[in-house]
């Protein structure tokens, strides 16, 4: 055929066809549309699949996530146990020594305690007879009653004034 050309000359009916240099490749994943203006895919899209071990590795991933995130809210749960414990130790201590404060007051109070620490500390001493004076009040009653006498009004409504301004 390469010599044919070079003739020039061509021994068939019909004329020879010239190949395009250039063929443009089709996009097997676009979109053609039919006759009723829907677009058809005339090649399906293949699936990704996924190897086996792939999978594997991914199940193993969420396996650890899952016990990580359990583990972690144990210890969380198991933090928060122990200060409440550390907490409860805290009061009963502090309850004890409040008890034990109480009892010390208590025993304070009593009575000779209080004589004994006026007596050594401020130098009070207890009253002689010629230190106490009586005083003699008389039976009769200093109270005396009220010469004036004293009138509440209450607050009356609006018919009460009409009808007592007619009455009058």
């Amino acid at each position: 055929m390469a010599y044919q050309r070079q003739l020039g000359y061509q021994y068939e009916t019909s004329p020879r066809k010239l190949e395009p240099e250039y063929i443009p490749v089709e996009n097997p994943y676009k979109k053609k549309k039919t006759s009723t203006g829907k677009k058809v895919n005339d090649v399906k899209k293949p699936k990704l699949k996924m190897k086996p071990k792939a999978k594997a590795v991914i199940y193993i991933f969420i396996g650890f996530a899952i016990l990580f995130a359990i583990s972690y809210r144990n210890s969380l749960i198991t933090e928060s146990f122990n200060e409440k414990e550390e907490l409860k130790k805290n009061l009963s201590a502090i309850q004890k020594e409040n008890e034990q404060l109480k009892i010390n007051i208590e025993k304070d109070l009593n009575l000779n305690n209080i004589e004994q620490l006026a007596k050594e500390t401020l130098g009070m001493q207890k009253l002689d007879n010629n230190q106490k004076v009586y005083v003699s009040l008389p039976t009769r009653d200093y109270v005396e009653p009220a010469s004036e006498e004293v009138i509440i009004k209450e607050e009356s409504s609006l018919w009460d004034k009409i009808i007592n301004l007619l009455i009058k």
